[in-house]
């Protein structure tokens, strides 16, 4: 072999040996509040998670035990309301909204599950519809730190439109801001007024206030912060 095939066979052993280096180099995802993903192969804080090359993201150690957000195929965590909560609390000061009722409005929309989608298309923890995801810059419904706050934002602006009232915010929510303004009450549905009763009794059993039946006339305000009894 002369000597340029020998440079030749050498380059291209160099050049093996260094994609299997890279290819063997962990890869970290993580998503921003703003739904936005990021890859690097420095992982800086403990939001990234291990990525590999079949696409799914495996929770690097970090003491927060979050769901693995993908969507379709298989869903293999438990739903467990506690994982949410550090991400609930911030969310709720803030945008200034109790995070007890974010959780009751989480519980009456989606039971926990990070991957719900109603037949109506709604998407995610807070069962945000696509165009409202994207007037919120929520790019992806089904990671439940950006469909928290966004679904939180969402529910801030209700609260202000209807002057704090949890009600009707909570009855806007779910049947749509100009439904609501019309009449100014809840809508005559079904579906609202059940929900509306649901999130606030979900909100009174959170606080610790009981069992008893919820009236939706009962929502007060209270130093800025929305809470019920």
């Amino acid at each position: 072999m002369g000597t340029a095939g020998r440079m030749l066979l050498v380059a291209a052993m160099a050049l093996l040996f260094y994609g299997q280096s890279m290819a063997r180099a962990d890869m970290y995802t993580y998503v921003d509040s703003k739904g936005t993903r990021y890859y690097t192969n420095v992982p800086a804080s403990n939001q990234c998670r291990l990525y590999q090359s079949d696409e799914k993201a495996i929770s690097k150690p970090s003491g927060r035990d979050w769901p693995e957000v993908r969507v379709g195929g298989r869903r293999d965590f438990q739903k467990n309301s506690t994982v949410y909560d550090q991400h609930i609390k911030q969310c709720g000061y803030r945008y200034n909204v109790d995070p007890q009722l974010i959780k009751a409005i989480i519980k009456a929309e989606s039971d926990f599950d990070c991957y719900a989608r109603s037949q109506k298309g709604a998407q995610g923890l807070m069962q945000l519809m696509p165009g409202t995801a994207r007037d919120l810059n929520v790019s992806n419904s089904f990671d439940p730190r950006a469909n928290i706050d966004g679904g939180t934002r969402y529910f801030r602006t209700m609260l202000d439109t209807f002057n704090g009232n949890i009600p009707l915010s909570l009855a806007a929510y779910n049947a749509g801001p100009n439904l609501v303004k019309r009449t100014n009450q809840i809508p005559q549905i079904p579906e609202t007024v059940e929900y509306v009763q649901r999130v606030l009794q979900h909100y009174k059993d959170y606080k610790g206030v009981g069992r008893q039946p919820v009236s939706v006339t009962s929502a007060i305000r209270v130093g800025g912060l929305v809470t019920v009894r």
